[in-house]
């Protein structure tokens, strides 16, 4: 027995030194010193936060607004590593880069939140603006790290955030890859969600091992995972290396042209500040400038666009375009609906809303979260994959909103009950042309790129 301390004393003394040397050498430091809750304190929320067996514990109370526990130093640049268990039933996630302000709804916290979601929706590590802007980074981008996060057991996170680049990282495997737009520093908090019913009370979140790395910042190496860019009309070297590309410059009309033309319109659009303007005629579609159309033909692909939307609006991204049938109107393809849902007449036309914004217009409708929707005025992200096998989804603003598979009975059913079942072959060409919308409203689009798959 007495052996046994010994060695024990020596390999803790041991631990001792080697961690004071990682200390000395800028690598980690300890924010949690196992024993009490000093360099941290409590904002917002009255949720219970102590010390218990070497853990951070947290525990729900009802009726109070989401709690955090904040580190009481700011950090801009680091590397951050811990270990978390949460009750199944509760929401969670860890801020960093955030903000308590006297000027900002009354010292809200606000800033980016690595999501804790033991939910069936299951985006743990995924990026949440916390009283901001909302969903930065679903894991419906990243479907396979969906996976990572281990219900009831010990969970490890991992942040990466260097410069304007956040990586996050669920029991070693790549969740999320934002590139933002919005330079940030501050403290880093552990979350205490707000519950609203008596049974929700108690509930709890342990965390342990939270160490942070400032100094001689390493990444990880990086995965092919999908990237989210913030920065209009930009690629990062990610990108590239992942295969994508601009599908619009951003300041000329190189690589389109009018629909049923051989140039691009005259008038109906602008390229202003950039963005892709389709400017407002009062007319109805295709009667100012027209469709614009890529010269490229696309198979299977996943395509990315920002759109904004002016008040009752209405346009479309659309997809398989051939311009064979020569159409009076927009030229015919399937079709992503970029609509003012609550002011736009269409969105009640067709059935069960198969032509809201996201939906596979007239054919399939979008099942829009609460949360994906931006107001009018603002950008909101949309994106289209293709698979080679013909499966097809539609995206807003990082939920999957849409899921089909052309070809199909079912399909062709919905086709048949449309708008276009006097159109042979109707969405069914191997490769086609994308498309914007010219209906006569001002629509803004930005930050096109396309990946073949």
């Amino acid at each position: 027995m007495k052996k046994l301390v010994l060695m024990g004393m020596v390999f803790l003394a041991s631990w001792q030194l080697q961690a004071q040397g990682s200390s000395q050498k800028g690598q980690w430091v300890s924010l949690f010193n196992g024993k009490d809750l000093k360099g941290w304190k409590q904002l917002n929320g009255k949720a219970k936060y102590e010390v218990k067996d070497g853990a951070i514990v947290g525990t729900t109370v009802l009726n109070e607004p989401n709690s955090f526990l904040a580190t009481e130093k700011d950090y801009q640049d680091f590397i951050l590593e811990l270990e978390f268990k949460v009750d199944s039933n509760m929401n969670s996630g860890i801020q960093f880069r955030s903000e308590s302000r006297p000027d900002y709804q009354n010292g809200k916290v606000h800033g980016y939140q690595m999501e804790i979601d033991p939910s069936r929706r299951a985006w743990s590590g995924g990026i949440y603006d916390e009283g901001r802007r909302g969903w930065l980074y679903t894991l419906d981008y990243n479907e396979g790290a969906k996976k990572a996060f281990h219900n009831g057991e010990w969970n490890h996170y991992r942040i990466e955030c260097i410069g304007n680049t956040v990586r996050t990282y669920v029991n070693g495997i790549a969740a999320a890859y934002l590139i933002d737009s919005l330079p940030t520093r501050g403290f880093i908090a552990l979350q205490v969600h707000s519950i609203g019913k008596p049974e929700e009370a108690g509930r709890q979140i342990k965390w342990r091992n939270i160490r942070i790395q400032t100094a001689n910042l390493k990444p990880r190496p990086s995965s092919t995972i999908f990237v989210v860019n913030l920065l209009p009309n930009q690629l990062s070297e990610q990108e590239k290396a992942n295969g994508v590309r601009l599908l619009w410059d951003g300041q000329t009309t190189k690589g389109w042209r009018g629909a049923y033309k051989t140039q691009f319109p005259e008038k109906g659009w602008k390229i202003e500040d950039g963005m892709l303007r389709v400017m407002k005629s009062g007319g109805g579609e295709s009667v100012n400038g027209g469709d614009i159309v890529t010269e490229e033909l696309f198979g299977a692909f996943e395509l990315q666009f920002d759109f904004r939307l002016t008040p009752g609006a209405n346009s479309g991204v659309k997809y398989f375009v051939t311009e064979k049938e020569n159409n009076a109107g927009s030229a015919i393809g399937l079709e992503y609906q970029v609509l003012d849902d609550d002011q736009h007449p269409d969105a009640k036309l067709g059935a069960v809303g198969n032509r809201t914004m996201a939906s596979l217009y007239d054919l399939i409708p979008s099942l829009k979260p609460w949360m994906s929707r931006k107001p009018i005025g603002e950008w909101n992200k949309g994106m289209i994959r293709v698979y080679p096998d013909n499966r097809i989804e539609h995206y807003l603003n990082g939920c999957k909103v849409v899921e089909y598979q052309r070809g199909t009975p079912i399909f062709y059913a919905l086709v048949a009950r449309s708008k276009y079942a006097g159109w042979k072959d109707f969405g069914m060409a191997e490769k086609g042309r994308i498309l914007l919308q010219d209906h006569g409203d001002a629509v803004d689009f930005r930050s096109i790129k396309v990946r073949a798959l």
